[in-house]
Formats: C-alpha cells, sequence, structure tokens
C-alpha cells in the first residue's frame, strides 16, 4: 500500500515529542503528527493524549520530496465526531463591561493619580538602593 494524501491509516505511536509525535505506518516508514493535529481541542501537554505504543488512525496530509510524512490525527475522525467535539463553552470575559461612559476628565483624572502612583512607588525603590535620601557619595 503506497501513502498518499488524503489516506487513512492504522499506525503505532513510536515517539512523543513537545511538538508532536511520531507515528510508525504500515509499510514501515514513519511520519509525524503535528501537536495541533493531535485532537479539536488546545494541546498543552501530548503525552494527555497519546502513549508510545498506542494504536491510533491517522489521515495523511502531505507527503514532501524529502520523504518525510506529515499526519492528523483529528482529521482522521469522522466529520460527525469531529463536530461533537468542537463544541466550546464561550470564553469568559477577561474585563466586566462599563455600565456607564466616563468623561475624559474622569479618564484624565484616574489616569493622574494612577501615574502619580506609580512614579512614587518608583522613587522610593530607586532612593532605596542609592543609600536613602540626602545621602552623599565621596
Amino acid at each position: 500500500m503506497s501513502i498518499e494524501v488524503g489516506n487513512k491509516l492504522q499506525g503505532k505511536v513510536t515517539g512523543i515529542t513537545n511538538f508532536g509525535a511520531f507515528v510508525e505506518l504500515p509499510d514501515g516508514s514513519t511520519g509525524l503528527v503535528h501537536i495541533s493535529e493531535v485532537a479539536d481541542t488546545f494541546v498543552k501537554d501530548i503525552n494527555e493524549f497519546l502513549k508510545v505504543g498506542e494504536e491510533v488512525e491517522v489521515k495523511v496530509l502531505n507527503v514532501g520530496s524529502d520523504g518525510k510524512i506529515g499526519l492528523s490525527i483529528r482529521k482522521a475522525k469522522p466529520e460527525s465526531e469531529r463536530q461533537r467535539s468542537t463544541t466550546r463553552r464561550p470564553r469568559p470575559k477577561s474585563r466586566p463591561k462599563v455600565t456607564r461612559e466616563e468623561t475624559f476628565e474622569q479618564k484624565m483624572a484616574r489616569f493622574m493619580k494612577d501615574s502619580e502612583e506609580r512614579l512614587t512607588t518608583l522613587k522610593r525603590a530607586t532612593e532605596s538602593k542609592r543609600g536613602g535620601r540626602g545621602s552623599r557619595r565621596g
């Protein structure tokens, strides 16, 4: 059986790295499943999804002229199964919505207050490194 783009094959995971997994195909060649092609969700640690020696179904994405084979586990799944696993919960909003608009003067006053506090903190930190107030070197 030749390796052609679009084929679905059974393979065995032979190695795992931080960027993907190497899979041995039936004809003895080895291809790489990039970490982004392991699952439909975000994969931080590939070891949570795959183990060395595990049998997996893969789809051939590309075959390079240098013999490198790109594989995908996620695209080898049937379409109906892929749609179920991609249903995501809405992301929590990072900032609460402002219910009322601030005027320019209010924004400027808040900015000046924050800026003054930061400058005071910075000034204290640098003075303590120089030996405090009024000390002279020499």
